[in-house]
């Protein structure tokens, strides 16, 4: 029984423990630049507010009276937030995956250790949901102490932003993992990126677009994103919230599978 004890490894690695190793080395990374990224998520809030809220902001509320019976400041700051939140992701889910898969290798490393493909997946993606709550926090709480929200149930855009950054997190680690070169990301930036921020609901209502239109922003990520925030913001809930809701964790869930399955395409088979 003795030669027995001496001969069985070490008890496996739990889920969570695996979590926790892959997110202690985000955690490693982020110590680093933590100083720039504070800063940068600081001002973003300040001069969106400053510039689009209350600059541009003026302009609407004097020549129409604002928009559905608010004002420009707080009809457009709540939308940033999940729009801050897209961008957020888009950072953390394009150079970065990229390098960690082309240049660095670091997911090759990673999956040298008892880690899976699902392990390295879900610990970066939590990382990132990390990101994702931290700048939606520094965001709102900026914003408030300027005047921005008329509802202390604007803490629930908070979420709202974490889901709808996933939403694009998740299927873009995908569409990353399935490309040799960087250039892809421009096709992303200019055609996907771009026209969401001018039809999501962002900047105006997404009733003033042409009836063509409306049905294309009604199936993008942000257009919910933005219905959540802008409602958790006004200090209001409605039936549609479960739909937007719905909608976003449908996106992440089709986006897992995607997602996993260009990881498993790329790092193994």
């Amino acid at each position: 029984m003795g030669a027995t004890m001496a001969t069985r490894g070490p008890a496996p690695m739990t889920v969570g423990t695996r979590l926790r190793a892959v997110v202690a080395f985000y955690a490693v990374v982020y110590r680093r630049v933590w100083r720039g990224s504070v800063i940068g998520r600081f001002l973003n809030p300040l001069l969106v507010v400053l510039s689009i809220g209350f600059g541009l902001g003026s302009l609407v509320d004097h020549s129409s009276g604002g928009v559905g019976g608010h004002d420009y400041l707080h009809f457009v700051v709540p939308a940033i937030i999940a729009t801050q939140a897209m961008s957020v992701a888009l950072g953390e889910s394009t150079y970065q995956v990229m390098g960690y898969i082309m240049w660095n290798k670091m997911y090759l490393a990673m999956l040298a250790t008892p880690l899976s493909v699902t392990d390295v997946l879900a610990g970066h993606l939590l990382a990132v949901a990390l990101h994702l709550v931290f700048a939606s926090v520094l965001f709102v709480g900026v914003a408030a102490c300027l005047g921005a929200f008329t509802s202390w149930w604007v803490i629930l855009a908070v979420p709202a932003a974490v889901l709808t950054g996933l939403a694009f997190a998740i299927p873009i680690f995908g569409y990353t993992a399935r490309l040799e070169t960087d250039t892809g990301f421009n096709v992303l930036f200019r055609f996907v990126v771009t026209p969401l921020m001018l039809f999501s609901g962002t900047f105006f209502p997404v009733d003033q677009l042409s009836p063509f239109l409306r049905p294309i922003a009604w199936v993008t990520p942000l257009w919910h994103g933005v219905e959540l925030c802008r409602d958790a913001a006004y200090g209001q809930v409605h039936g549609a919230d479960l739909v937007h809701a719905g909608a976003l964790l449908l996106f992440i869930g089709l986006g897992w599978v995607w997602a996993r399955w260009s990881f498993t395409r790329r790092l193994v088979v």
